[in-house]
């Protein structure tokens, strides 16, 4: 899904960050969804609704691991190198229980790209 995502990106930014805050076009599967921030600010522009806006850098997992500089740094590197991350994040919906996810991130243009799985 990262390099669907990447694809739709380049294509029409615009176009495909919609799609991605709609789940649209197969961009949702279950608990399985891509997610951009800006590289110049970090700040979120697809995401799940409560973390638009929001500066990926300063997200913390509920253990206390700050893992939204690892997302950000990930995105830093060359397009092309995709890199892992792995905290602790609730699953979409209502049960906000943390649980174990892995994301997979890279830069695509003026974007930090992610999409992760829950374990």
């Amino acid at each position: 899904m990262l390099d669907r995502a990447v694809a739709a990106v380049k294509l029409d930014k615009l176009v495909a960050l919609a799609k991605f805050n709609k789940g649209a076009d197969g961009f949702k599967d279950r608990d399985l969804y891509p997610f951009c921030f800006n590289l110049s600010d970090g700040k979120f522009v697809a995401a799940i609704e409560q973390l638009i806006g929001t500066d990926t850098r300063a997200l913390r997992d509920p253990t206390g691991k700050v893992f939204g500089p690892e997302l950000y740094d990930a995105a830093q590197k060359p397009e092309g190198q995709i890199t892992e991350v792995s905290y602790m994040f609730p699953r979409p919906g209502g049960d906000r229980t943390p649980v174990a996810k892995v994301t997979f991130i890279t830069k695509a243009g003026d974007l930090g790209c992610g999409v992760g799985y829950y374990k």
